[in-house]
């Protein structure tokens, strides 16, 4: 109803603007990734571990310079709003969603209780993923987990092998159902 209910500039403007933002950026941070992973098989210091001495202002925590921090900083918030959207779209947690004016004050905790603990996960995550070498104020990397290449790979591993299921599973869906659309199957 609300799709039918757009301009036509949304429809066929900002709805596939959207949609190709949305896979530029995960193609993006799969990339991103993979190459992290690279950089593990290859050098010992590609691990996340904390950063010793390094001047904030002096040295630069991306290879591409200032447009290399903005992507990462694009990327940190494409996560984090990905990762939002996620928890509150699986089965388990779709009843904690808030409801407009009938929220109790359980689930308005229980909702602040899961966005504290997503967002203390976020500086860890994205420094796993090898999306960001800052380590912000917390010293996230003396977790010594972060220090075992075997957790660190998988970790990277599984994330860059999901995602790209999750993206070839979309977009093929997307594809096949607009072909049998097409060529009027679908009935």
């Amino acid at each position: 109803e609300l799709r039918h209910r757009a301009s036509p500039w949304q429809r066929n403007l900002g709805y596939p603007l959207a949609m190709l933002g949305l896979l530029a950026l995960t193609g993006i941070s799969v990339l991103i990734v993979c190459f992290h992973v690279l950089e593990l098989l290859l050098d010992d210091a590609a691990m996340p571990r904390g950063i010793q001495d390094a001047s904030l202002g002096q040295v630069s925590f991306s290879i591409f310079g200032s447009f290399g921090a903005a992507l990462q900083v694009v990327l940190i918030f494409y996560l984090m709003v990905s990762s939002v959207v996620g928890f509150y779209s699986s089965p388990l947690f779709t009843r904690l969603l808030p409801e407009r004016q009938d929220t109790p004050l359980t689930k308005i905790i229980g909702n602040c209780v899961s966005l504290l603990v997503l967002s203390s996960a976020l500086p860890v995550f994205s420094r796993t993923l090898g999306i960001t070498r800052f380590d912000l104020l917390g010293d996230f990397g003396r977790f010594n987990w972060l220090g075992n290449f075997y957790i660190v790979f998988l970790y990277n591993m599984g994330f860059a092998g999901l995602t790209t299921l999750c993206l070839v599973k979309k977009v093929s869906w997307a594809v096949q159902a607009e072909l049998l659309r097409a060529f009027g199957e679908d009935r």
